[in-house]
């Protein structure tokens, strides 16, 4: 596998496993923020997936209409279903990268961008790390237990022995 897909491949399954550990706590945990973080646990995760999904539609040729607001928040297996089609969305657009040419059109705070593929899957990359580790600190924070989402941990589990 390419390093590319491989570093998708690590940034589904940390989503995964994240919304996997979100289901064995309490819907307080699901609640719980803190001061320099997107919001709350569930509304963060669900901003990470909406995000990828806008960033996927760009990439697909199918950009999004512009958010009228806040991304909504949504269940656990509404995001669980969410995150298994973009898994699948993922690697089509990964399998033809070199193909695309996106330009994001201008909008208020920013100017039309060209060439702008890159800066998409780059984007994807970094946000789903920033917002899993914002999630992760404020559990930790609230006094709950973090998943490992490290690169290490998805190596080892990727590579386990059946």
């Amino acid at each position: 596998m390419d390093p590319l897909s491989e570093a998708f491949q690590h940034h589904t399954w940390a989503t995964e496993k994240l919304i996997r550990h979100l289901r064995g706590l309490p819907e307080a945990a699901l609640n719980a923020t803190g001061a320099g973080v997107y919001g709350e646990v569930l509304a963060t995760l669900s901003h990470l997936l909406a995000a990828d999904g806008r960033y996927l539609g760009h990439l697909e040729g199918t950009p999004p209409p512009p958010r009228p607001g806040p991304d909504p928040t949504r269940s656990l297996d509404e995001l669980a279903d969410q995150l298994r089609d973009q898994a699948v969305r993922w690697r089509v657009v990964l399998s033809r990268v070199g193909e695309l040419d996106v330009t994001l059109p201008a909008r208020g705070d920013r100017p039309e961008l060209p060439h702008a593929t890159n800066l998409l899957v780059v984007q994807a990359l970094h946000h789903g790390n920033d917002h899993r580790t914002q999630i992760c600190t404020v559990l930790s924070a609230s006094g709950y237990e973090a998943p490992d989402l490290d690169v290490w941990s998805y190596w080892m589990d990727r590579r386990r022995e059946p």
